[in-house]
This record gives C-alpha cells, structure tokens and sequence, in this order.
C-alpha cells in the first residue's frame, strides 16, 4: 500500500509534465501537415528566401526528436511502475519467482533509463532508492523463509572445537510447507530459485557450504568416534551425531568415505535436489544442479581434509602392507563415483583419487620422513650417553638377500651380525680382520641407533619398487647430511664448552665416516642396478665426517691450550724466585696447570680411542713443558737459589706430569702409556736438559754440550746455552772459556 502511495506521490510530481507532452504531441501532428505545405510551397517558389525555410526546418526536426524522446522516456518510466506493483503483489502471495524476476525487469528499466547521454531526470536517484529498498526487503523475506527450511542448532561460538562440542550440533531440514505455504508450490525451490535470479544465491550457499564443513562434514572426519544420525519427523529431518567407542586413533578411509556420503545423501534428497532457472541473461548455463553448485564451493576443501586427515594416515609404513591398499583405492573410486551420481561432483579423477592411487610414491615419501624424522629426533637427543664399542662391535642387521633373487625380495627376518670377519674384496686380495676396524671408544647411543637406522632403511630399500628404492637411498644420504649441519650447530655451546662432549662429537664423526666407507657396498648388487653410474656410495661424505670431527676436538684442543697458558701467565715470568711471594706465584700456576691436566685426563678417559688420548694429553702436556721452557730460557739473571727452585718447580712437572696419562679406567693398565710419555711429549727432552742445566756447574754444562754432539745441543741452540750460562754464572774467565766452546 505504502509502497504504491510513495508512487503515486512521485508520479503526481509528473503528471504536469505528462500533460504537456501529449499537448506537445497534438501540437507536432499539427505542425506536420503544414510541413506538407511548406513542402509545396518551396516547390513553388523555390528561388524564395531558401535560406530562411532550411533554418526553420532543422529547428523543427530537433524539436520533433526532443519530444519523441520524452515520450520514450515516460513510456519507461510507466514499464517500472507497472513492475513494481506487480512484485509488491506477488512478495505478498509469496511467489517468490516472479517477485525477483519483476524486480529484475524494474532493474533492467532504470539501467536503460540511466544510460541516455544528456537526459538526467531527478526522480531517476529516488528510483534508484526505491529499488534498492524493495531488492533487501526481498531479501530480508527470503533469508528467513530459508533460515526456516535450514536450520542449524550449533554449540555456542566460544567453545572449543572439542569432540564434545561438536557433538551438539545439528541440522533440520524442513521437508513440508506449512499449510498457508502450500500456494507457492515446494518452498526450497522457489526460495532458491528467486535467491539465483537475485544473483545472491552464491553467497547464501557459500555460507551454508563453509557451516557444513566447519560443523558436520571435517568433524566426521577428524573424529573417528563420531557417527552421523538421521532421524525423519512429519516435517523436518534431523541430521546429528552419536558418538560411539573408536577401535583405532584413525578411521579407515572406507568409514570416513560412508560417512561423508550419508551426509550427501541426505542433502541431496531433501535440500538440493532443486534445478535452477539461471537468470535470463545468462543462458549459457541455464540449470546447474544446486548441488554442483555447493561440490564447486566445498570440493576442494573438504578433499584435502581427506587426504591429510585420512588417506595420508592409511598410507603403509612398510612395503608388506602395500598389497592390502588396493581397498583403499576402489573405496575412493566408489566414494567419488556416489558424489558424481548425486551430481556434487562433474570432473573426472579428483586430487582425491590420484592421491589414492600414487600409493607407492606417498609410501616412499612418507617412510623417507619417517627416517628424517627420527634420524632429527637421534641428532637432537643428548650427546652424552654413550655406548663402548670395540674392534668386534658390529651393527645387529638381518639377512642380507641374496643378490640373484631380484626385485621382489620380502624383508628377511633370519638376523645375523655383520662380523668383521676377514672381508672378501672383489679382486680376491685377503684383508686382515682389523683392516676395517674402529679402535675401542665411546659413542653417543644416539649415534648407533642412527647408524642402525640407516642400516634397516637401506635393507628395506633393497626390497621395493626402483622408485621406492632410489628415494629411500637418498633419504638415507640425507640423514647424513643433516647430522653434518645439524649436530654442530644444535650442540655447539656443549661442544665448545665440555670437553668429554667434544670428545665424544669426536668419536661419532670418526664412527659415521667409518661405517660410510662400506655401507653402499653391503647393498651393492641391489642398488647398482638401479642408480645411475653404480653411485651407490657413500664415500664421498667419508672426508667431510673426518673433518667435522677434528675440527671440532681441535677447537677444544685450543680451548685447553689456552687455559694453560692464562695459568701459567701468572707464574711472575718465573723470575725472582728467592722472592718468597713470586716462589709462591709461580707453584701455585704448575699446581693448576697439573690440576686441569688431570680433570681432562679423565672426562677423556675411556672416551677417546687410547692412541688418540696420548697425542692429545702429550700434546696439552707439551704446551705446558714448551711455555716454562722458554720464560726461564728468557731469564737474565738466576741466583743459586732461584735456580733450586726452579729446578724443585721443573721436577714437580716431570714426576706429577706424566699421572695424568689415565687412557683406560683399570689403573694398572695405565702404567705403560706413563711409561711412554716422552713419545707423545715433544718437549720432554728438552725439559729435563733445562733442569740438568739448572743445577750443573760450568764443566758439566760443556760435557753435555760435547761440541754439539751432546744431548744438550740436541734440545738447545748455541745462543740459548749461552744465555742461560750467563744468567747462572758470574762474569769469570771460567764463564768466558766456557763459553767459547758453546758453538
């Protein structure tokens, strides 16, 4: 009613105007019979003011056009009005069809009207208005009748997506018109039919698309406990859940798929089973099932929820298991087969089914991640619980197969060790036993079990597809590239700080470079055939460990060196030492150098393969000897006393020093090594020469000289002889004569 008034009020404002166009008519039809005479008139006189006739004439013409484009105009005007009405009568008999199409046609009307060059008419923004207005109030009556027909009962936003939330949702589908309903025909139809020729019905599924899977559709998958519900009333159709005990922490695909497809069907008979009259003006396309519309919207999404939270999980993780999946892949097939029947899917083979049918490949990938991922996990773990291995140590590995049976190879299960017996190499040459052999030490755990892990993972490639197998041996190369980059840079403070770890980080390298000189040859009959170049080896990476290793014990080397001479900085140069402070200076420096000898002594202990422990220990030992060589080399003046007690301090070095040899943890077996320091202590010659320097006199000094033959001309030079026998004698013609013979 209002709506006509607020017309006719407009119209009103018009109706002058419409006047005086008909007027205007009458007034052109007149006009047009004395252009007939004029006609003749020029014909006539011809010659007679032409000039002035053409003028005339083209002013009329403009004028006709003027007003035969006001009648248009008006003519359009009438055509919405009369569209306008028509859709206010049938809103109130709820035809919703016809009611979007009448406004459509007013839309149409307005566009043309707006789209004349130079003719803007006020009431065409109140038209416009006016249009606006009545397409929401549509709208507004459209969305609660749909609101009626789909209803969703869900648990209140701000809950957690917990199984016991979603278990309290729900959807009611309506499956009779009310009564007073019953003129416009079947609701859902009509409802969504004017929704498409509004161009809104996109948005409205969109959303409807995006609640289903949000609340119904990811939870039946992620959940395996959760069971969809039907139940049907006289007019409404209830879909739930239940929740009932899983037997697995993952659902089969087969479970998931008839689940997804319940749900489908339902939408199906009672929702979507709707075809749509597009809007005129797009007839290419003119009915879409509605429920291809909603496959296009949630396609894409709902399946890669499939193949993550579900395929992927199904996916074996050892090759024994691969036959079985051939179910796997007909259920998908099957699954996807429903979904085209219900016409929610029209393209062939989906991501879904290739991802289905590439098994194998996923199969390689995935147990390729299960080795990264649990090599990453090893290299993470704590360096410092180790294991003993001995020259006879071994890696426990089952059976190889043998390398005529080819291909199809089921994973042994007979387990024997790899024993360093005496190996066999291809030219026939006999190696001794220890030719491949570790010395004793200590490992990180971790580390085994890595090595035990690359073991199995190339046993097992040894027993799959080619393409399988390639993947598998470059995971297992993988595993120890990521050890190179990871280990040093995850452990790096420990490394530098902790000398046992250092040690330890030595041992591994040392350990993984010596099992990568044989590991591609274990496996060679297999993996030869299938890489390329027969590359199956590992003894490129063999360098790179070394390094990594020695590197990192060096750089702890450096850090002891260091610290020995930061101690022994603060002996007083070792000069002065009647003084009875700088006595007491320069003990308590040898007394800590000693003590930090033997600390590292023993974290090394038992670690350290025993001839690596005595270079190392001589090495720091030997830093000490060689800094207190030089600084009382360096002395200008030593009295008699000063030089006891340098010697006492010297001789506390060569009794105490040679202790902290304690390579094996049985202190009797430590014996022979501190028996053999001057082997691994370069300075220690020179050492004791300095000491039997301190407390000779000047003859003795000569005989041990012996014209540079003696032992003394061996440790020493001419000039530092010289030096240390003027520091310790006075000036005598003795001294001088002495002295001419050093040379």
């Amino acid at each position: 009613g209002e709506v006509c008034n607020m017309i006719n009020k407009k119209y009103n404002e018009f109706l002058p105007s419409m006047q005086s166009a008909e007027d205007l008519v009458a007034q052109v039809d007149g006009l047009s019979s004395n252009i007939d005479l004029l006609k003749a008139g020029i014909e006539n006189e011809v010659q007679r003011d032409l000039n002035v006739a053409v003028a005339e004439f083209s002013e009329l013409k403009q004028q006709l056009e003027r007003d035969t484009l006001v009648l248009s105009v008006l003519k359009k005007l009438q055509e919405f009005d009369t569209a306008i009405k028509e859709y206010s009568t049938a809103l109130l008999e709820k035809k919703y069809v016809a009611a979007a199409q009448q406004l459509e046609k007013a839309r149409s009307t307005l566009k043309m009207l707006e789209s004349r060059r130079g003719f803007e008419l006020k009431i065409l923004k109140a038209l416009g208005t006016e249009l606006t207005v009545q397409t929401q109030n549509m709208l507004y009556h459209l969305g609660e009748e749909w609101q009626k027909l789909a209803v969703w009962r869900l648990p209140p936003s701000q809950e957690s997506s917990s199984l016991e939330s979603v278990m309290r949702s729900e959807l009611h589908l309506r499956t009779v018109p009310s009564k007073e309903e019953e003129i416009a025909g079947p609701p859902v139809a009509s409802v969504l039919q004017a929704f498409a020729v509004l161009g809104e019905l996109h948005t409205k599924l969109k959303s409807f698309g995006q609640l289903l899977l949000k609340y119904i559709l990811k939870p039946l998958i992620s959940y395996p406990s959760l069971q969809p519900c039907t139940e049907e009333q006289s007019d409404v159709f209830i879909l739930s859940f239940k929740s009932k005990e899983p037997n697995l922490d993952h659902s089969s695909p087969m479970e998931v798929f008839d689940k997804i497809k319940l749900v489908f069907e339902v939408l199906h008979k009672y929702l979507l089973n709707v075809p749509l009259e597009q809007p005129a003006e797009d007839k290419k396309d003119c009915r879409v099932p509605l429920a291809e519309l909603l496959g296009d919207m949630i396609w894409e999404e709902l399946s890669d929820c499939l193949i993550q939270n579900c395929l992927v999980n199904s996916i074996p993780s050892n090759s024994s298991k691969l036959e079985q999946y051939i179910e796997v892949i007909k259920s998908t097939e099957e699954f996807e087969k429903a979904l085209k029947n219900m016409q929610f899917l029209k393209g062939d083979t989906t991501d879904l089914l290739k991802y289905a049918r590439n098994v194998n490949s996923h199969f390689a990938n995935k147990k390729c991640q299960d080795v990264i991922v649990a090599a990453r996990n090893l290299m993470t773990s704590e360096i410092h619980n180790t294991v003993k291995i001995t020259p006879d140590s071994c890696v426990a590995l089952p059976r190889l197969p043998d390398p005529g049976a080819g291909n199809h190879v089921k994973t042994p299960t007979t387990s024997r060790l790899l024993h360093n017996d005496i190996v066999t190499l291809e030219n026939e040459t006999k190696l001794s036993q220890y030719t491949f052999c570790l010395p004793t030490c200590r490992i990180s755990s971790s580390v085994e079990k890595l090595m035990e892990l690359a073991y199995q993972t190339l046993l097992e490639a040894t027993a799959s597809t080619d393409q399988c197998c390639i993947q598998l041996f470059y995971s297992v190369r993988n595993i120890f590239q990521l050890f190179y980059d990871v280990v040093p840079t995850y452990h790096k403070e420990n490394l530098q700080k902790l000398p046992q770890l250092a040690a330890i980080h030595h041992n591994n390298c040392m350990y993984i470079a010596h099992h990568l000189l044989t590991l591609g040859h274990q496996f060679r009959y297999r993996l030869t055939n299938i890489l390329c170049d027969g590359a199956a080896t590992f003894v490129d990476l063999v360098p790179g460990f070394r390094r990594l290793g020695m590197e990192c014990f060096l750089a702890q080397m450096r850090v002891q060196k260091g610290e020995i001479l930061e101690r022994l900085s603060s002996a007083r140069n070792f000069s002065n030492m009647d003084d009875e402070e700088n006595y007491c200076a320069a003990n308590k420096a040898i007394r800590q150098v000693l003590h930090q000898l033997k600390r590292v002594g023993k974290v090394w202990q038992d670690v350290l393969p025993v001839n690596v422990y005595c270079k190392a220990m001589g090495t720091l030992l030997n830093t000490a000897l060689s800094e207190i060589v030089t600084r009382i080399a360096a002395l200008e003046d030593i009295s008699a006393e000063d030089a006891d007690r340098l010697y006492s301090l010297c001789r506390i070095m060569v009794e105490e020093g040679p202790q902290v040899f304690t390579p094996l943890p049985e202190d009797d077996k430590n014996k022979k090594y501190q028996e053999e320091v001057p082997v691994y202590v370069q300075k220690w010659m020179t050492f004791k020469e300095l000491m039997i320097i301190l407390q000779a006199n000047l003859q003795e000094i000569v005989d041990q000289w012996a014209d540079g033959k003696g032992p003394l001309a061996a440790e020493f030079s001419a000039a530092e002889v010289k030096s240390l026998i003027r520091a310790l004698f006075q000036n005598t013609e003795r001294r001088a004569a002495a002295l001419a013979k050093i040379k």
